[in-house]
């Protein structure tokens, strides 16, 4: 039976703690699937207080009995920034699996000027299900400059999903290490993918390109 699949953030652009308006994308490529991942923010006011915040992704397995754990979502969320840790907003999620949701989370970020942390509770209703669920995502970023134009980063992002608040639907734990050059990132990465109350698992090694415009 196939089981709701959630994917939240995924790339949530740190450069977002940077400046006020960038998009982010992102290809990963191993062999036993495909990630894109699109990710843009833009504040909507003159006190950069309120800004529109949206994720697209597409996720392809390569293996036909995979397949069925391919998915497309797309995310508008609007946040409002509290101070500048912490802020919160409503979402609206469609995913191709799961369906609808509405959604609102807080996120919390601490910084300095080597390493970024990220973490971001949620509470949302299922359209397709009529069910509650909770979600809990989390990222770090290391940064390290080697000269003007080239750095090594090193980061992971880490999902879990809980039904109905008990019952485990979705988890992943992401990692990625690479180099920046002239603002062209690429490197190496591993996925591990936990599907449905008893985990379906799956592991991906690849290599990744993400660019910051």
């Amino acid at each position: 039976m196939k089981k709701i699949i959630i994917i939240s953030f995924l790339t949530i652009g740190f450069a977002n703690y940077l400046q006020a308006q960038f998009t982010q994308v992102e290809l990963f490529s191993g062999y036993n699937k495909t990630d894109f991942t699109l990710y843009s923010s833009y504040t909507i006011n003159e006190s950069k207080t309120l800004s529109i915040n949206t994720l697209a992704f597409f996720q392809k397995f390569r293996d036909e009995e995979n397949q069925g754990f391919d998915e497309i979502g797309v995310q508008p969320t609007l946040f409002w920034n509290i101070n500048k840790n912490i802020t919160i907003g409503p979402s609206l999620y469609y995913n191709s699996v799961a369906g609808y949701s509405e959604r609102f989370s807080a996120k919390i970020t601490l910084k300095n000027s080597l390493a970024v942390f990220v973490i971001i509770p949620t509470i949302a209703h299922s359209e397709q299900t009529n069910h509650s669920y909770a979600e809990v995502f989390a990222q770090f970023q290391f940064n390290k400059p080697i000269n003007d134009k080239i750095s090594f980063g090193l980061n992971g992002q880490f999902l879990t999903v809980w039904d109905e608040f008990k019952t485990h639907s979705r988890s992943f734990q992401q990692l990625r290490a690479g180099m920046s050059l002239n603002g062209h990132q690429f490197g190496i990465g591993l996925d591990f993918d936990q599907y449905g109350s008893n985990p379906i698992e799956k592991s991906s090694f690849g290599v990744y390109y993400r660019k910051t415009l």
